[in-house]
């Protein structure tokens, strides 16, 4: 084992108060061969577009730089890795060594089960470097996952129609958005695209509604606490109810579906029968591979959620997730090594340039080439407080419940009552 490696697996020790001896003996994940060569493995959700290509290239440029281990990289498609394969392995005790770790209420409960080491002692200076991004993969002041990459969600915009219906500057208030919804009629398109048929774009209506209702003090004790007392959460609900009252979205809306086909939500925007949509920093791609000539178009515009006039939120505040890495409580020293050049300034200039998303670590911003997720790396840059998608920072079973509600309100068949009250119900099972 060289220098490097001794150096970190003493300070894991300190940090976990396991001795040296017995840590140096462990073979968790690939973990050690007898000859004292190291597999780590590594578990990701890369399949498609251009981030298989980085990881498999970050992987044979550690190996080669580390004499001795080897890396075992594996894509899993998200939602499979997330809901089944991770949790599985965690739980019988045969996890990969570096693995996606996603924040909020899943974090917690794989940190309060002993799955994940503690990282701040071993990657303290790249944890630094991320800066706040990393808040949401810590628990009680501890680190255990660091965001590769992270993004905000806002609206997608056919800037063509806007000019077409005289609107010269994108929205900066909520009543702005609704006059801007007023205008947008007059080009003959949807204002306004939603696919409430998979029912989380729906709920992230509310999701915003409510950060921009809610102090950033209340929704941080909402997280922590699933105090959900605040009247802000009921006024959020009233919010969006008003909001939908003016008839902003496409007809058959709640049958729509939001990323698949011409008739997706994204697909009205990408040909020209919506305006807008509301949608995470992945969109633009999305939007491209509907057009068409399978372009990104060039009417293609962002802007961040508006603000609410006279309202407790913050109106530069911002709704988004990443993704992010973490270690198994059992992984060898390497695997911190490896996370560490992962996050590393060349790594993430070669992610950044990929096109695979928005980087975390500041010097690699300059290396994003897509014009798009410029736009939404300038919103993060411009956002005072940045809020965990809200079904994550829940976790399943407030999230859940939450979602239901909103889907309920949308089809005018719940209150904004009783969105609450089933958060209220589902955080008193907990």
């Amino acid at each position: 084992m060289n220098r490097r490696s001794t150096r970190r697996l003493a300070a894991l020790a300190a940090a976990t108060g396991i001795a040296v001896a017995s840590l140096t003996g462990c073979a968790a994940g690939g973990g050690s061969d007898e000859g004292g060569d190291v597999t780590l493995t590594w578990w990701h959700n890369a399949t498609s577009g251009p981030l298989p290509a980085v990881w498999e290239e970050v992987a044979a440029d550690f190996e080669a730089s580390h004499p001795g281990v080897k890396v075992e990289q594996t894509g899993y498609q998200n939602e499979e890795l997330q809901r089944t394969l991770i949790p599985n392995a965690l739980a019988s005790g045969d996890a990969p060594d570096l693995f996606q770790v996603w924040p909020g209420g899943e974090l917690r409960d794989q940190v309060e089960n002993g799955y994940l080491m503690p990282l701040d002692d071993v990657l303290g200076d790249t944890i630094t470097a991320v800066g706040a991004t990393v808040n949401p993969w810590q628990v009680d002041g501890e680190t255990y996952g660091i965001p590769f990459t992270f993004g905000i969600e806002g609206f997608w915009y056919n800037s063509d129609l806007f000019e077409q219906a005289g609107i010269g500057e994108a929205p900066a208030t909520l009543d702005d958005l609704t006059a801007a919804v007023e205008k947008l009629r007059s080009t003959g398109a949807a204002p306004i695209a939603v696919g409430a048929g998979d029912k989380w774009p729906a709920a992230h209506w509310w999701y915003q509604f409510a950060l921009h209702t809610c102090s950033p003090e209340t929704l941080q004790t909402a997280e922590t606490e699933f105090d959900f007392s605040d009247d802000c959460w009921v006024e959020a609900g009233e919010q969006l109810e008003a909001f939908i009252k003016t008839e902003p979205f496409q007809e058959g809306f709640l049958g729509t579906p939001a990323q698949q086909g011409a008739g997706s939500s994204a697909g009205l925007v990408a040909n020209g029968q919506a305006a807008m949509e509301l949608m995470g920093h992945w969109d633009a791609g999305v939007i491209g591979g509907l057009t068409p000539d399978a372009q990104v178009p060039e009417f293609l515009n962002w802007f961040p959620f508006p603000g609410i006039p006279d309202a407790a939120g913050d109106p530069t505040a911002a709704l988004g997730g990443g993704d992010g890495f973490g270690c198994s409580a059992e992984a060898p020293p390497e695997c911190a090594e490896l996370l560490e050049y992962i996050m590393s300034d060349d790594v993430q200039k070669k992610f950044a340039a990929s096109g695979a998303g928005i980087p975390t670590v500041p010097a690699a911003m300059d290396s994003l080439e897509d014009p798009n997720l410029k736009l939404v790396a300038e919103g993060l840059q411009g956002a005072s407080f940045v809020q965990l998608w809200f079904d994550t920072a829940f976790g399943t079973t407030v999230g859940n419940a939450m979602n239901e509600g909103i889907v309920n309100l949308f089809a005018g068949s719940g209150t904004p009552e009783d969105i609450v009250k089933k958060m209220q119900d589902a955080a008193a099972t907990l």
